[in-house]
C-alpha cells in the first residue's frame, strides 16, 4: 500500500512564489532590514546618463557596490563622485527584480578625508601646470579703469554686497551680476557657463561685454569650495579673453581657479579694490599734474 503513495520530499511544503513575488519580497526585506546606511569606499567607474541620472560604483579590495543618484538628487550633493576618490556615501539599499540585482540609491556624498581631496587636487594641479595654464606669461593685465565689471557669484549673501559697496566707495562702475551656485554639484558647470557667457557678449550690445570679470565666494570648508577646484572651471578661466580676478574663500583658502586667474585676490572686497582705483585719489593726481603743467608753462 505504501508503494502507492509518494514519499514526501524535503521542502515540499515550502511556499511557492511567482518570480515577481519573490523579487518583491527580497526588495521589501532588503529595504526594511538596512534602512538608511553609510558606506565607505573608493569610487570606481562613473557614468552620467543622458537622462541626467548618475551611475557609479563604490568598491574596496574585495567587493563592488553599484550606486545610483537620480537627476533630482544630484544638485543636493556637496561632492560629485569622481573615479579614484575615497568617499562615504549615504542612502538606501534597494533591489531591482527585473535584473536580479541590488544597488544603493545615494543622496549624500562626503569625502572620506581631506587627504583624499588634497591628493586629487594635487593631481589636477600637476596636469594643468604641465599644459602651461599657470604660466605667468599667459596672465593678462587688468584694465586700469574698467567701464563694466562682470561678477560671477551668488546673487544673495554678503559677498555681492561687499563687492558693490567697495566699488561704490572707490569708483562707481556699472556691474553685471551673473548668478551661480557657489557650492554643490551645480557650482562648477554654472561658474564655467557664466565665464563663457560673459566672454560671448558683444561690446556695446544691449547687454554689454564686461572689461573685467570677478569670480567670488565667501569662505568655507574644502568640500564647500570644491566646485572651484573642478577642471571645467579652471579651463573656462584659462580660455577667458576678458581679464579675470579670482576671489574665492578667505585669505588662507587656495583653489585651482586661483592658479589660472590673471590675479588672485585674498577676499571679495580685495578684488573690488584691485578692480578700480580710488576716485578721489585719481582726481587729486589729475589736479596735481594739471598744476605742474601750468607751472611749467608759466616758467
Amino acid at each position: 500500500m505504501s508503494d502507492l503513495l509518494d514519499d514526501p520530499s524535503p521542502g515540499q511544503n515550502a511556499p511557492e512564489f511567482s518570480v515577481s513575488e519573490i523579487s518583491g519580497e527580497i526588495k521589501k526585506t532588503l529595504e526594511s532590514s538596512f534602512g538608511r546606511v553609510r558606506v565607505r569606499g573608493e569610487v570606481g567607474r562613473v557614468f552620467k546618463a543622458r537622462s541626467g541620472h548618475l551611475y557609479y560604483d563604490i568598491k574596496d579590495d574585495r567587493s563592488v557596490l553599484a550606486c545610483t543618484t537620480w537627476k533630482g538628487q544630484i544638485s543636493g550633493l556637496s561632492v560629485v563622485p569622481e573615479e579614484g576618490l575615497e568617499v562615504v556615501v549615504t542612502g538606501r539599499l534597494t533591489a531591482f527584480g527585473g535584473q536580479s540585482k541590488y544597488n544603493m540609491n545615494v543622496d549624500e556624498v562626503a569625502v572620506a578625508g581631506q587627504g583624499a581631496l588634497m591628493a586629487l587636487l594635487e593631481k589636477r594641479k600637476a596636469q594643468l601646470a604641465s599644459e602651461g595654464l599657470f604660466a605667468p606669461e599667459r596672465k593678462k593685465p587688468l584694465p586700469y579703469l574698467p567701464q563694466i565689471i562682470g561678477v560671477v557669484t551668488s546673487p544673495s549673501g554678503a559677498v555681492i554686497r561687499d563687492i558693490l559697496h567697495r566699488l561704490r566707495d572707490r569708483f562707481p562702475r556699472k556691474v553685471l551680476v551673473w548668478p551661480v551656485a557657489v557650492q554643490g554639484s551645480n557650482c562648477a558647470p554654472e561658474v564655467a557657463r557664466a565665464i563663457e557667457g560673459f566672454n560671448n557678449l558683444s561690446p556695446g550690445g544691449a547687454l554689454p561685454r564686461p572689461d573685467l570679470i570677478i569670480v567670488a565666494r565667501g569662505g568655507g570648508s574644502i568640500e564647500d569650495l570644491w566646485g572651484f577646484n573642478e577642471e571645467i572651471v579652471a579651463r573656462a578661466v584659462a580660455a577667458s579673453q576678458i581679464p579675470l580676478i579670482s576671489a574665492v574663500g578667505h585669505e588662507t583658502d587656495t583653489t585651482l581657479i586661483d592658479y589660472v586667474s590673471d590675479l588672485r585676490a585674498p577676499t571679495p572686497t580685495a578684488a573690488a579694490e584691485h578692480a578700480v582705483p580710488v576716485r578721489l585719489e585719481l582726481l587729486g593726481w589729475v589736479e596735481n599734474q594739471g598744476a605742474r603743467m601750468a607751472n611749467a608753462t608759466s616758467r
